[in-house]
C-alpha cells in the first residue's frame, strides 16, 4: 500500500514562502523594473561583431550582382539588363581557404575580390549583412568568425555618452554584441543608429565593424503588442477558470487560477531580479507554463474528486487531499523531471532568445509542480475547512453524476 504523506503540514509554510518571494519580486519591480525587449517598448537593437576583414569584394559592371554567404558556400547572383542571369556558387569543401575562393571569384567579369588574409578557413566567414549584400564599386567586407578580441566593456567605452544597453551573445572569440537603445516617440531612429555606428567606427575602425542585424520598433507598435499580450493572458486565465468551474467546483477552479497566477508572479520575480530580457519568446515560455501547470493541477483535482467518492471513512477533507496528493506525487515529479531533461538541454546547448526561453521554462516547470501540490491544494483545503463527510460524499456524487450526464 502506498504511504500517505501529510502534505497539509506544508500548506501554510508554502504560502508564507510564496508570499515572501512575490513581495521580493514587487520590490524588484519598483527598484529595478523589467528589462523589456524590443517587442514591448520602442527602440533600436543592433547586433555587431568586431573583427579585421579577410577580404573585400566589389563590382564595377552594369548588372545587378548580389553576394550570399553561408557556412557551406558563397553564391554570387548576377541579374539585370544586359547580363546573363546566373548564379555562381563556390563550395567551401572544394575551395577551403579565402585565397582559393578569391582566385575563382576573380574569374567573374567585373568582380574583384581583394585578399587580406588568404590562409583563413573559408567555412568561417560572414558578411556585413545588415548593411547590404549588393555588390558595387564600394567594397563589401568579408569577416572571419572566431577572431573577436573585444568585450562588452570595450563596446560601452566606445559608445560613451550615447549609452544604451549592451549584451554579449555567444562566448569568447565567437561573441557578437547586441546594443539596444530606447527611443521616444518622434525620434528619428536613423539618426540614433548613425550616432551609434559613428562611435563604433571611430573606436574600432569602420572596416572592422560588421553590423550583423538591425531591428527597430516604433512607440505605437510596442504599445499595441503590450496590450495584446495582456489581453491574451487574461483571456487564457479566464478560459481556464471557466473550464475548471464546469468540470469540478468553484473552489477547485479558483485554487487552480490562484496557482497559475502564483506561477506567473514567481516567474516575473525571477525575470525582474535576473534582468532577463522580457521578449515575446519569454512571454511564450510564461504561457507554456500556464498550460503545463493547469494540466498538472487537473490531474490532482481529478484524483481528489475520485477520492471524495471512494473514501467514505475519511473524517477530514485533509485526509482526502493527502491521499490524492500521495497518489499523484510520483507522476507529478517524473513528468516534471523528464520535461526538464529536454529544457535543460536547450539551455546548455543554445544561445540568445532560445536560452532565455529555456531558462524561464526551467523556473516555471519547478514552480508549476510546487504550486499544483501545495498552493492550489492549500487554498482548496482552506475553503473546505468545515467540510463534513456526509456533505462531501453527497457533493461529490452529485458532480460525478453531472459529469456522466
Amino acid at each position: 500500500m502506498k504511504k500517505n504523506i501529510n502534505f497539509n503540514k506544508g500548506f501554510l509554510p508554502a504560502c508564507i514562502l510564496s508570499c515572501a518571494i512575490i513581495v521580493f519580486g514587487i520590490v524588484g519591480f519598483i527598484t529595478k523594473g523589467i528589462n523589456l525587449g524590443l517587442d514591448f517598448r520602442p527602440g533600436l537593437i543592433e547586433e555587431i561583431r568586431v573583427a579585421s576583414p579577410v577580404a573585400d569584394i566589389s563590382y564595377t559592371g552594369p548588372a545587378k550582382v548580389s553576394l550570399n554567404l553561408s557556412a557551406g558556400q558563397m553564391d554570387i547572383v548576377i541579374s539585370g539588363t544586359g547580363a546573363d542571369n546566373e548564379t555562381r556558387s563556390f563550395n567551401f569543401a572544394v575551395y577551403k581557404t579565402v585565397e582559393e575562393v578569391a582566385a575563382e571569384v576573380n574569374k567573374i567579369e567585373n568582380v574583384q575580390m581583394n585578399v587580406l588574409n588568404g590562409a583563413y578557413d573559408s567555412t568561417k566567414l560572414f558578411l556585413n549583412s545588415a548593411v547590404t549584400n549588393q555588390l558595387s564599386s564600394t567594397p563589401i567586407y568579408v569577416y572571419p568568425a572566431g577572431t573577436s578580441e573585444i568585450t562588452t566593456d570595450d563596446i560601452r567605452a566606445a559608445l560613451g555618452e550615447v549609452g544604451g544597453n549592451i549584451k554579449q551573445l555567444g562566448t569568447g572569440e565567437d561573441a557578437s554584441y547586441q546594443i539596444r537603445m530606447g527611443v521616444s516617440e518622434g525620434d528619428a531612429h536613423n539618426a540614433i543608429q548613425s550616432s551609434i555606428n559613428d562611435k563604433l567606427f571611430a573606436a574600432f575602425g569602420k572596416e572592422k565593424v560588421a553590423i550583423v542585424k538591425t531591428d527597430y520598433i516604433g512607440a505605437g507598435s510596442s504599445k499595441t503588442t503590450s496590450m495584446k499580450s495582456i489581453i491574451m493572458f487574461v483571456a487564457v486565465i479566464a478560459l481556464i477558470w471557466l473550464y475548471a468551474t464546469i468540470r469540478f467546483h468553484w473552489d477547485f477552479a479558483l485554487g487552480s487560477v490562484i496557482a497559475l497566477l502564483h506561477d506567473t508572479l514567481i516567474m516575473f520575480t525571477f525575470i525582474v531580479w535576473t534582468q532577463m530580457e522580457f521578449s515575446s519568446t519569454v512571454l511564450a515560455a510564461v504561457l507554456t507554463i500556464v498550460g503545463y501547470s493547469i494540466n498538472a493541477t487537473v490531474v490532482i483535482l481529478d484524483r481528489v474528486r475520485y477520492n471524495l467518492k471512494m473514501m467514505s471513512e475519511a473524517k477530514t477533507f485533509n485526509e482526502i487531499l493527502n491521499k490524492s496528493l500521495s497518489d499523484t506525487f510520483t507522476r507529478s515529479v517524473l513528468t516534471t523531471v523528464t520535461t526538464l531533461f529536454a529544457v535543460v538541454s536547450l539551455f546548455v546547448f543554445t544561445t540568445g532568445s532560445i536560452k532565455d526561453f529555456s531558462l524561464a521554462m526551467i523556473v516555471g516547470l519547478i514552480c508549476g509542480m510546487y504550486s499544483s501540490i501545495l498552493i492550489s491544494s492549500g487554498f482548496i483545503s482552506a475553503s473546505r475547512k468545515n467540510w463534513k463527510p456526509e456533505f462531501g460524499i453527497h457533493h461529490s456524487l452529485k458532480h460525478v453524476r453531472a459529469d456522466e450526464e
